[in-house]
């Protein structure tokens, strides 16, 4: 079994906010592989499903962000699933919008939600690190997590979250390597198709030889 967190805060006003593509992530999970309906449990909202033959626990904290650990250590100990079976996915500064990267346990590099967590159950979790970039002012890093996606990132957000929902399983299967080149493929521009010649024309060009 495995326990699935998304992090981020709860209320309307939240829900577009860059800190919330946690949330954003494990909705659109749970959506493409039709888990049963939420309900309230454990501090948070939970539902579950099956994934790629095994069964999965997702898991919303309502306990806002910094206070993720409480929500999750509860429910992992409910249910006896062990930290590596435990994956989070959170919102990362360090990497650039529609990237992302996997972690197993390590520090929680100053994330007030990892930071939670931590301190509630265990650090030796799999982050599911995605990148929404950072201001070049640290001064405005707080006011960033916490305003909305623009208009503009509509179309790479939606990409990129589908493209973790649909290739999910590959984690449940232990591929991360997989997984994160499946994402990568996804989500990289298109290549440029190459221009083929007029019909009749000769691709080398015109022969610019004179007889002798």
């Amino acid at each position: 079994m495995f326990l699935v967190v998304g992090l981020g805060n709860p209320g309307d006003q939240y829900a577009g906010n860059r800190h919330n593509i946690g949330f954003m992530a494990v909705d659109e999970i749970v959506r493409r592989h039709s888990f049963a309906a939420w309900r309230a449990k454990y501090q948070g909202l939970l539902t579950e499903g099956d994934i790629g033959g095994e069964r999965v626990l997702m898991l919303k904290p309502m306990t806002f962000m910094n206070n993720s650990g409480r929500s999750v250590g509860e429910c992992a100990r409910f249910y006896k699933i062990p930290p590596e079976n435990v994956i989070i996915l959170h919102d990362e500064l360090e990497l650039p919008p529609g990237k992302l990267r996997l972690k197993q346990g390590g520090g929680h590099a100053g994330h007030n939600g990892l930071r939670d967590i931590d301190a509630h159950f265990d650090n030796n979790t799999l982050r599911v690190r995605l990148g929404i970039g950072r201001p070049h002012d640290k001064a405005l890093v707080h006011n960033w997590v916490l305003s909305n996606f623009a208009k503009a990132d509509q179309d790479w957000l939606d990409t990129f979250l589908d493209a973790v929902a649909r290739n999910f399983r590959l984690i449940v299967k232990g591929d991360h390597a997989g997984f994160m080149n499946r994402v990568s493929l996804a989500t990289q521009p298109p290549r440029p198709k190459k221009e083929k010649p007029p019909a009749g024309r000769d691709p080398a060009g015109p022969n610019t030889e004179k007889d002798a």
